[in-house]
């Protein structure tokens, strides 16, 4: 059993994002494609994927343990939704941080030269994992993003909807009743292990994560007492919503919201049924602030989402309107 101890500062830090990341869901992606048995709704992604990585993925199967902990790409690359954003994040990591990561991966003997030198700081080491990443990503995540981010957006919502009308306490106790028990002040998650998990005061994070499947995972650094641990939560929950998303990216039935609304304001109303800032808004899009304003003042003229005044900065929201033209569109 893992057990997360909250104090009234934690709770109120508490708060969900929108994606663990590009990087660390190929990594569970991976993971998931390798693993000797397969949930449902993932049998038809690996039936597309299986046998299409080549050999430029290697350095990150490389990576896959046989026993123990795994990878954590989220510490080396981040959680930015890029794959590119990600993989400079991964050149740019501190030699200390990729050797602690290392250290506790089981790497088979064919490969130990190499992780030794990655551990070692060698660039081109550091080189053949990123294309390594790139590669996995090319074939097993890149195809479905799109369907991807609306299903992390969707999942996220909900969790929005939830807070506003029971707060953070209806949130933690509506996370999955089978898997997960809110005993305030103690979230108790089944686990293989016995953990205790004091927050003191950081909050938690949690992500929605779609290569998972009923299995919670807390990512946190043992050695930053500042950083704040993200629970990792299960975002296909059933075979019809696993169904709906392995549409490869162009598919005809793949975005019908971005065919009515344009693919970046559809995309701007997903980023908005979760919550964000117009700065946060820019950077999902990745156009400039003054674009994203402009996306979001059609979207409020249309009464697809709420705009109000947060401190220095503002917060959209999709509106009731907003939420069901999703949720016919999902």
């Amino acid at each position: 059993m893992l057990r997360i101890h909250f104090t009234a500062e934690d709770l109120a830090r508490t708060r969900v994002a929108s994606t663990i990341g590009a990087a660390a869901e190929t990594y569970y992606s991976l993971e998931m494609l390798c693993g000797r048995s397969l949930p449902l709704p993932f049998q038809r992604w690996r039936a597309t994927v299986a046998g299409r990585l080549g050999q430029d993925a290697g350095p990150l199967t490389a990576l896959l343990p046989a026993r123990g902990p795994g990878l954590d790409l989220l510490a080396l690359a981040g959680d930015s939704p890029d794959i590119d954003h990600a993989v400079e994040a991964l050149l740019r990591a501190p030699r200390t941080l990729v050797r602690r990561e290392l250290e506790p991966v089981a790497v088979g003997p064919a490969h130990m030269p190499w992780a030794r030198a990655l551990a070692d700081g060698d660039v081109d080491a550091r080189r053949l994992l990123a294309a390594g990443l790139v590669a996995c990503h090319r074939v097993a995540v890149a195809p479905y993003w799109a369907a991807f981010r609306s299903q992390l957006e969707a999942v996220r919502a909900q969790y929005a909807r939830t807070f506003l009308e029971g707060g953070v306490d209806a949130l933690l106790a509506a996370l999955s009743p089978s898997l997960v028990r809110w005993r305030p002040p103690v979230l108790e998650i089944r686990h293989p292990r016995p953990v205790e998990i004091h927050l003191g005061g950081r909050g938690l994070i949690l992500a929605p994560t779609l290569f998972s499947w009923r299995a919670f995972s807390l990512l946190y650094d043992p050695y930053d007492d500042t950083s704040v641990p993200r629970l990792t939560v299960p975002a296909v929950t059933d075979a019809a919503t696993g169904a709906a998303l392995w549409h490869p990216r162009g598919a005809v039935s793949g975005d019908p919201l971005g065919a009515l609304l344009g693919r970046t304001r559809a995309t701007a109303l997903r980023v908005a049924a979760g919550g964000c800032s117009t700065t946060e808004l820019a950077a999902r899009l990745g156009v400039s602030p003054a674009a994203a304003s402009q996306h979001t003042r059609a979207l409020r003229e249309a009464r697809l989402i709420t705009t109000s005044r947060r401190g220095g900065s503002v917060l959209h929201m999709a509106t009731a309107l907003g939420r069901e033209l999703l949720d016919g569109n999902r």
